[in-house]
């Protein structure tokens, strides 16, 4: 499942530059992911690989979709309008993957009533209205992480039925709400941990040359 997206991001790009077909060779070295393994996992999808030519790039992609459940669009609603919020508010790579941005929540009154991307922002009260009115199963929450249960308990109840969580803390997803974290101060916590062990030889760093390093 996890690899599902991977492949629907490198098809679609194959697809786009008029790629008609594609070998599991060819599906390992853009996505980084072994050619039997990537021959096993589109096994499950159906058999419609042929021996010698590989796949047929959009039956592929239309098979990857139908396994993500983004053969249909589905609304999102962006909780919380800061920097991050905005970022995503104004991606266009949602509609490119069955996902379109159909309301923004906050609570900022200098925020509500603005537009991004060509959304209103309209206040957090009004979350179980914009979640009803737009039908909404996936919300996006980015929002500081002592107001992020609470907005993922209202959404809950709302109906939403899937969660992203933008905010560093752990969330206790209601009974039949999928949720899923992304912690990019973790994410980078972790690449600096294995950045510092492929530096080499370690060394001793005056205070004069940390302060040199820090102002660079």
């Amino acid at each position: 499942m996890a690899r599902l997206p991977v492949y629907h991001r490198a098809l679609l790009t194959l697809a786009q530059r008029g790629e008609r077909t594609v070998s599991s060779a060819e599906l390992s070295v853009v996505t980084g992911v072994t050619a039997p393994t990537v021959r096993r996992d589109l096994s499950h999808l159906g058999s419609f690989g042929t021996r010698g030519t590989g796949y047929a790039v959009s039956q592929l992609l239309a098979r990857v979709d139908r396994a993500l459940g983004i053969d249909r669009e589905w609304p999102v609603v962006v909780v919380g309008i800061g920097s991050l919020g905005r970022a995503l508010a104004r991606s266009g790579n949602f509609s490119a993957r069955g996902l379109k941005v159909v309301a923004l929540l906050d609570i900022d009154p200098q925020v509500v009533g603005s537009a991004v991307g060509g959304v209103a922002v309209e206040h957090v009260d009004r979350l179980e209205a914009v979640v009803k009115r737009e039908e909404a199963a996936i919300a996006v929450l980015a929002t500081p992480p002592g107001a992020a249960q609470s907005l993922a308990d209202r959404l809950a109840a709302a109906g939403v039925r899937a969660i992203l969580n933008l905010a560093p803390v752990v969330l206790r997803p209601a009974l039949g709400v999928r949720v899923g974290t992304v912690d990019l101060a973790a994410e980078l916590q972790v690449l600096a941990f294995y950045g510092a062990r492929t530096e080499g030889p370690a060394r001793t760093v005056t205070g004069a040359g940390r302060r040199r390093r820090q102002s660079s």
